[in-house]
């Protein structure tokens, strides 16, 4: 086994989803599982490794699903092999080969368990695609976090998402979209299945620790995101008025069922302090790392303090992560919201908690903001001008669809919306600072405006 985590290791640090960039892991093997491969007469192996890596702070799970082949038949690409724990095998991405996809989809489908040391894998399906399909998988490019595997010959084409991080508890991808779906929403995919785990808790010694695994979900084939349709837009110079005040009323028609599908609560004074301990913490890290801010701390301090004046709505369910990105453009059906999941830096624990649903506005706001800041970043002979027009006529007709849906006013300018818009932008400062520095100048920009302008009346 030493020899396989030495594969893992030497492996893990290229892959996008591994979260302790530019830091060799330190790695324990914690449980694993089998499936059955469906390739008749090779000698193929299935095996789903839990592994914890404990130079991080704090320690991380990571799910890595592996596919063993003898070498001489192996003809993967060699960007997907792990390596040679042992003479004669090769180790595989599982899934960028198809015994795992192929098996990792039957578990959902037909549901049943799968085994390992003080762990289960148990697959929970809905019966929207037949058990007996077996359409080819081909993994998503481009994703960080996860790996998502899109099986498009199904009667219903099939996306499943591999969760690599794994946490305890239902993770809310699963549990919010499908409740959404299962109350006849047309803002989310349908509800293929899902796996959901139970394997050794690090914490203790004898524990154990239940946690969600994969989502399989319908997948919306040759339909363009949000982002690029507001990026397209604003090249252009193109009106985008009337697509993001759509934007805004899908995004209420979310919130306002989310609220009638899960419990509600009054923001309680203990919630006000946490939350401005959030925004104070988030501050001082985005200063300690990007120091130009600290000339506007007063100012930022300022705009916060004025939001804990205010009055602040009940508290729900809300996306937690939500930006253009993952918002898709469907002919005939509109809007539709994806990735539930929550923002991927905040303990499980606190993304499944009731919280401000102007937050989601908020981080809708940033990414309008994003797409005239990258475009100006592109090409800076566009007029700084005519983007920051682009930009707040998006902004406002987004606000004004999502008021007119849920029968408020709101203003790009109040205290509390202002302030969950700042915090983000605080965050996206340190985020680009530490991996994508050209970039800072976008949330930077964003927060000298933030702190300047006037708040408006709540």
């Amino acid at each position: 086994m030493d020899s396989t985590l030495a594969c893992l290791a030497a492996w893990m640090p290229r892959q996008r989803w591994y979260a302790a960039k530019g830091r060799p892991p330190s790695l324990r093997l914690v449980s694993w599982w089998d499936l059955p491969s469906h390739e008749a007469g090779a000698d193929v192996r299935v095996r789903t490794f839990l592994v914890a890596d404990e130079g991080a702070l704090p320690t991380v799970l990571y799910q890595i699903p592996v596919v063993a082949r003898a070498t001489e038949t192996v003809t993967a690409d060699p960007a997907h092999v792990i390596g040679s724990p042992e003479p004669g095998t090769v180790f595989i991405d599982g899934p960028f080969d198809p015994a795992y996809t192929s098996a990792l989809l039957q578990l959902v489908l037909r549901g049943g368990d799968a085994f390992g040391p003080q762990t289960v894998a148990v697959g929970h399906h809905t019966g929207l695609v037949a058990s007996e399909e077996s359409p080819t998988g081909r993994v998503v490019t481009g994703e960080q976090s996860n790996t998502s595997v899109i099986y498009a010959d199904a009667r219903i084409p099939v996306i499943c998402k591999v969760y690599r991080q794994l946490h305890g508890g239902f993770n809310p991808d699963i549990e919010l979209q499908t409740a959404l779906a299962d109350d006849g929403s047309p803002r989310v995919p349908r509800t293929i299945g899902w796996v959901e785990g139970t394997w050794p808790d690090l914490a203790t010694a004898h524990g154990t620790v239940n946690g969600s695994l994969a989502f399989a979900q319908e997948f919306l084939p040759d339909v363009d995101d949000a982002w690029r349709a507001a990026l397209l837009s604003a090249a252009r110079g193109v009106d985008f008025h009337e697509p993001a005040f759509a934007l805004g009323t899908a995004t209420a028609e979310v919130h306002l069922a989310l609220g009638h599908l899960f419990p509600t609560r009054p923001a309680s004074p203990a919630d006000r302090r946490d939350t401005a301990a959030t925004w104070a913490r988030r501050l001082a890290i985005a200063i300690a790392e990007v120091p130009e801010i600290a000339e506007r701390r007063e100012a930022a301090e300022s705009v916060y303090h004025r939001a804990l004046e205010v009055d602040w709505p009940p508290l729900q369910r809300i996306h937690g992560d939500y930006h253009l990105g993952q918002v898709l453009e469907v002919p005939g059906r509109g809007w539709v919201l994806l990735d539930f999941e929550g923002e991927p830096m905040r303990p499980m624990l606190e993304r499944i908690r009731p919280d401000l649903a102007l937050r989601d506005v908020a981080g809708m706001l940033r990414s309008f903001d994003y797409v005239a800041g990258s475009l100006r970043l592109d090409d800076p002979e566009r007029s700084p001008q005519t983007m920051r027009e682009w930009a707040r006529g998006a902004r406002q007709a987004f606000v004004s669809g999502y008021a007119a849906a849920t029968g408020t006013t709101l203003d790009p300018r109040h205290p509390l919306l202002a302030a969950l818009e700042l915090d983000k932008a605080v965050y996206e400062a340190t985020y680009e600072a530490r991996n994508r520095p050209t970039w800072v100048a976008i949330p930077l920009r964003a927060i000298a405006r933030l702190v300047e302008r006037p708040a408006a009346v709540a």
